[in-house]
């Protein structure tokens, strides 16, 4: 039956709009009235609490996300940008109801339609906010640039979502996507650190090379780490190892690494459209974790590097919780069959990876220098 369904469906657009606007209105409320408290005390910090509020909903938009994708609720609504036509699954009943009849394990259900279109709702209500954000940086003239370049960013993740939908969970498409959720937050992450910086006239600060390098370096097998992981899970290729260390109980088992990442391919089918081999699903799943092995002892040694320095010292900390804290969620999908919070909670921890990074990046500079870090002109 969802064959018969039109890809895109422009009708709903108009009701999706206002229900993001919705969204966006109940933390644009408390802005307000925080800002009406803030004036009274003397205080008018508009932008900063709004895009710490924007940065939260953004981290929920993913973890969001990522329950959509491992609940099987991708294609909850087969159409895009509403559901069989409607803004919500209750306009869709009727057609819910025949594709769930048809196909009762299928990928439409009451349920799954729900979650796809509240994870719409929620992405539209962060694009508002988003929105919001620009016009008042160029009313401000504040960071105008970033702000702009945040909300094209926004746009093109709307395109890369119905993209998802329209093209059935393309594992490109849908590996795309989360990094693009990922660019998203460190686009609004930098914005954060530089507009808190500066509404609290913090000076620059320092960092010896000997930790600015190590630190560029793991942010970038961070984000080479959420390809493989998103390509993982866009493949289901979690279970492809179902022991810890080992898989399949040896140390290397037999892997199909051409078929594994030919990149452009329907799901579980390889370019020739024949169901891909197992020794497929094995490569992507032993290279993620072969890689991951890197990053932490990486992210460890960094951590304990950065505990030495008063001014990294919670960073390093937080560095040595994430690193824990994918590690134990990363085991549990394995040896425990895949579990949803776990799944969940590690792509929160991969977040919280973009976040911290992003922001000592961001706030530190490179010094040439093996001294200390320190504050510049103290």
């Amino acid at each position: 039956m969802n064959a018969e369904v039109d890809l895109y469906n422009l009708s709903p657009v108009a009701h999706l709009l206002i229900v993001g606007a919705m969204v966006a209105a109940v933390p644009l409320a408390w802005v307000w009235w925080r800002v009406r408290v803030g004036v009274q005390n003397g205080h008018r910090n508009v932008m900063p609490l709004l895009l710490t509020i924007t940065l939260f909903l953004t981290v929920d938009l993913i973890l969001f996300g990522a329950f959509t994708r491992l609940t099987d609720s991708g294609l909850g609504c087969p159409d895009w940008p509403g559901c069989y036509g409607a803004a919500t699954p209750i306009g869709a009943a009727q057609h819910i109801d025949a594709a769930q009849a048809a196909m009762p394990s299928g990928p439409v259900t009451t349920g799954k339609a729900w979650i796809e279109m509240v994870h719409r709702y929620l992405a539209s209500g962060v694009g508002a906010l988003i929105l919001v954000l620009c016009i008042m940086a160029w009313r401000q003239r504040q960071a105008r640039l970033l702000n702009t370049i945040a909300l094209i960013w926004v746009c093109i993740q709307g395109a890369f979502g119905a993209l998802t939908v329209t093209m059935k969970l393309f594992p490109a498409i849908v590996t795309m996507h989360l990094l693009g959720a990922m660019i998203l937050l460190a686009l609004l992450r930098t914005m954060h650190v530089q507009l808190v910086d500066q509404t609290n006239n913090r000076a620059s600060v320092s960092m010896p090379l000997g930790l600015w390098l190590p630190a560029v370096v793991l942010f970038a097998l961070i984000w080479l780490q959420m390809a493989l992981g998103a390509w993982v899970s866009t493949n289901y290729a979690v279970l492809a190892c179902q022991d810890f260390p080992t898989c399949q109980g040896v140390w290397w088992p037999r892997m199909n690494f051409s078929a594994g990442f030919e990149i452009w391919r329907p799901l579980g089918q390889d370019g020739l459209g024949s169901a891909i081999p197992f020794e497929a699903l094995t490569a992507i799943h032993y290279t993620h974790r072969l890689v991951a092995y890197i990053v932490l002892a990486l992210a460890v040694w960094l951590g304990w590097r950065w505990r030495q320095h008063a001014t990294l010292r919670v960073a390093g900390l937080l560095l040595w919780i994430l690193s824990g804290w994918q590690f134990v969620t990363g085991v549990s999908n394995v040896v425990f069959d895949w579990p949803l919070l776990a799944a969940v909670s590690h792509t929160g921890g991969a977040a919280g990876f973009v976040l911290v990074l992003t922001g000592v990046l961001v706030r530190f500079n490179r010094s040439d220098a093996a001294s200390p870090v320190k504050v510049q002109g103290s």
